[in-house]
């Protein structure tokens, strides 16, 4: 074997008479097959979508799962029941208030609303869960009344805006009357809950009006300040009841 052979030569070049003394380079497309692709981009495989989350409850012992806007749970006879979340909501309230007049009467009869909301809750009224359906801007009142007695709502900006148009704070001081009216605020970014708990004036924008103490002083006092939240509250749910 001639030790110099380094293999088949890759192309022959035979020059006639009138060609050149180099060989053509290659055509571009020498070696590719026909159906072979020039370019490989793989494609990605599409992500699977996630799957809908479920929130589980339980609601007198059974297990209460709420997917997209719908209610799932096992009847008494075992069978899978599926309604939609603003129906099974007013079952649970028609469960414990047979109209509106008798809702409004209690609404209006407790201390603090905020108990009212509670009990609901406690008694499988999924308020949240409405709230992500029916909007975050409406209270608990107003999802209440429209979801199971069909009546209109009012978003809380709107009857905080109600209330400030009225001629209700003209009776207190200065401090006092900004004091209700971030109050106002408060409720309408945030809702009913923490107007009802001394706690709120230790916050912003509370403190740019004072201490606790010095803002229940420009009320008059602790009994004052309390009725003139209660007051406030009648005056929010008054706008459209």
């Amino acid at each position: 074997a001639d030790p110099l052979f380094d293999g088949e030569p890759v192309q022959i070049y035979e020059p006639g008479e009138d060609d050149p003394i180099e060989p053509p380079g290659p055509p571009y497309d020498e070696g590719i097959e026909d159906d072979e692709e020039i370019l490989v981009r793989p494609e990605l495989p599409e992500e699977p979508e996630p799957p809908e989350p479920r929130h589980k409850y339980y609601i007198d012992d059974v297990e209460v799962y709420v997917v997209s806007e719908r209610v799932q749970y096992y009847g008494d006879d075992g069978k899978l029941i599926t309604e939609s979340l603003r129906d099974f909501t007013k079952k649970r309230i028609l469960k414990e208030y047979t109209s509106l007049d008798d809702f409004l009467r209690q609404w209006k009869a407790s201390e603090k609303k905020n108990a009212v909301i509670k009990e609901l809750m406690e008694q499988g009224v999924l308020l949240y869960e409405l709230q992500e359906e029916v909007g975050k801007d409406f209270d608990p009142f107003d999802l209440i009344c429209h979801v199971a007695f069909d009546q209109p709502t009012l978003t809380r900006r709107e009857r905080a805006n109600n209330v400030k148009k009225k001629s209700y704070f003209t009776k207190y001081g200065d401090n006092a009357r900004a004091v209700l009216d971030a109050l106002l605020d408060k409720y309408a970014d945030e809702g009913i809950e923490n107007l009802e708990s001394m706690e709120i004036l230790r916050i912003k924008p509370f403190d740019q009006f004072g201490s606790p103490v010095e803002i229940i002083k420009s009320f008059g006092g602790k009994k004052q300040y309390v009725e003139a939240v209660k007051e406030l509250e009648k005056q929010i749910y008054e706008v459209a009841a």
